[in-house]
């Protein structure tokens, strides 16, 4: 067998011990364990970094926990508004997506539109209707409702406040997101969101630009971000990171870290990122209090995580 890497996130942001309990933090882990062995289970038996990242990110829109999906948070109309985007490293193909309403997985649009269209990017009604001819699965309004999230989204409906994922309190960013190397050394990444919670005027955040939210190339990385996206946008991050390493000759960790820990932070920014490059090696910084993640190399023990003090077993020898 050859080596392949893969790693996940499913949002960051202040997400702490205290903010969670022995069940719900049990819940999170296992929902990230389960994405985490589909991909790695394509990616064992040969399989392609792109269907590894798109499977993995469908497992993650499929479980509400997650703001992606059925997770979606509620925008200010009551609806569920949901932005996702794919690339291959091999041949920077892309497909994005922005905007759209009933899909089951956005990531699965994002993946027709890179392998069936001319397009990279598509948006809101034109979007649902190229799903319709490519046979994608819808879902009812009701298959995106969640008694909490609409219990969070009642409270600040009827005010011009947006919030990042949950509750205030909660201060979450919503995003879940793969990348992967295959055992061909081929890279790929795939991130889906919800966006946040009482949105208008149909906002997009970074997730599904590509450069901004997500990108791969072989030549250097494959990068998945969660953060707020404005400030993701703004700094062009997965693209930043790829330039530092393919234009200035930086590590994978050295990249992320200046992008992550220092140029975010500089100007606001808060979340992280996941990242892999053309050796496997495995990257996935944040400068929140958390971040949902977890990783797996080749025969090695896979590693799930959520908060800041678990920094060291992820950046472990394991890897």
């Amino acid at each position: 067998m050859g080596n392949f890497s893969i790693a996940i996130h499913g949002g960051a942001g202040t997400i702490t011990p205290a903010s969670m309990t022995p069940a719900l933090e049990d819940k999170y882990k296992s929902a990230l364990h389960f994405a985490l062995e589909r991909g790695t289970k394509i990616l064992a038996a040969g399989g392609k970094a792109l269907d590894a990242v798109q499977q993995t990110v469908e497992a993650l829109e499929d479980t509400p926990l997650f703001n992606a999906g059925k997770g979606s948070v509620f925008t200010k109309h009551g609806m569920h508004e949901m932005d996702a985007a794919i690339m291959c490293g091999k041949t920077l193909q892309a497909g994005a997506v922005a905007g759209v309403y009933s899909i089951r997985n956005p990531i699965g649009l994002a993946r027709a539109i890179l392998e069936y269209s001319d397009h990279v990017f598509m948006s809101g009604y034109g979007a649902e209707e190229f799903a319709r001819k490519q046979n994608l699965a819808f879902a009812p309004e009701e298959y995106f409702f969640d008694p909490l999230r609409y219990k969070q989204w009642s409270e600040v409906r009827d005010s011009d406040v947006f919030m990042l994922d949950h509750t205030a309190g909660d201060h979450k960013f919503g995003t879940v997101g793969a990348v992967a190397m295959d055992q061909e050394g081929n890279l790929a990444a795939a991130t889906s969101t919800g966006g946040m919670t009482n949105k208008n005027y149909n906002r997009i955040g970074d997730t599904p630009v590509i450069g901004a939210g997500t990108y791969a190339n072989n030549h250097s990385c494959a990068i998945s971000c969660t953060g707020h996206g404005e400030f993701f946008l703004r700094a062009v991050v997965a693209y930043d990171v790829s330039c530092l390493m393919e234009y200035k000759g930086l590590t994978l960790q050295e990249a992320c870290e200046k992008v992550v820990m220092d140029k975010l932070v500089r100007f606001g920014g808060e979340g992280g990122l996941i990242a892999v490059d053309g050796s496997g090696n495995i990257a996935m910084p944040f400068n929140s209090e958390g971040m949902y993640r977890a990783c797996k190399v080749s025969n090695k023990p896979a590693i799930v995580a959520i908060y800041k003090e678990e920094t060291k077993l992820v950046n472990s020898d394991q890897l």
